[in-house]
């Protein structure tokens, strides 16, 4: 479990405590810990078996894939994928790949549906570039509606291992993945997946650089 449920679920089972204290009133005391209870279930975190596969991607989040495409951009073709996590989803985030962080880039922004194209663009969001043996990776945390906080652990120059947790967003959320184009896509909008344990895609050997992964994000976020 992520150590917030449990901060969330201390205080609220204390305000339960104080509101049977105070009105004797098992009433009043049931939404706080319901409240609890959900705060519990909702950062549960659990064990996922990581692929060995060489090339494989997975992905980053519990959640339902939304967009399955690739993008023309000046540097060639991207494979761009988003997966959207409502309040049911596990919110942790996993590294699609095994690789170096190169880049962590924090923009403020709206809290639009996630479900919005152009969500990606206007939401507050994290995007994480990582150089692996494959190419570079990004994978972008956006938020939602009801998310207001998103968590990223890493830093550049971190290692990470692909399955690896490196955060997590609060409360419905997107996360975005953009591949090089020379990726083997092995799912399909619509597809419900799994961080960490479902494979998103392959990528072969000798993929874009990370310079070039930049510009497209700048050119397609």
């Amino acid at each position: 479990m992520v150590r917030d449920g449990l901060y969330y679920a201390a205080g609220l089972f204390v305000v339960a405590a104080i509101l049977l204290k105070l009105t004797g009133s098992t009433i009043l005391t049931a939404l706080p810990v319901l409240l609890a209870l959900f705060f519990l279930w909702f950062f549960r975190d659990p064990s996922r078996a990581i692929t060995a596969e060489p090339g494989a991607v997975v992905s980053p989040a519990d959640g339902k894939v939304t967009t399955a495409e690739w993008v023309e951009t000046p540097e060639g073709s991207r494979l761009h994928l988003s997966i959207f996590l409502n309040v049911f989803d596990v919110h942790v985030n996993r590294a699609p790949v095994e690789g170096t962080v190169l880049q962590v880039n924090h923009q403020p922004g709206l809290y639009l549906n996630a479900m919005r194209p152009d969500s990606n663009v206007l939401n507050e969001h994290t995007t994480l570039v990582l150089e692996s043996a494959d190419g570079a990776v990004q994978v972008k945390q956006i938020a939602g509606l009801l998310a207001r906080r998103i968590v990223c652990n890493v830093k550049p120059g971190d290692r990470l291992q692909r399955g690896q947790r490196y955060g997590l967003i609060k409360f419905g959320s997107r996360v975005d993945v953009l591949l090089p184009g020379s990726a083997t896509l092995l799912v399909k909008t619509g597809d419900r997946v799994k961080g960490g344990s479902t494979v998103l895609a392959t990528l072969r050997a000798g993929g874009v650089s990370p310079e070039s992964l930049s510009n497209a994000v700048a050119v397609n976020a």
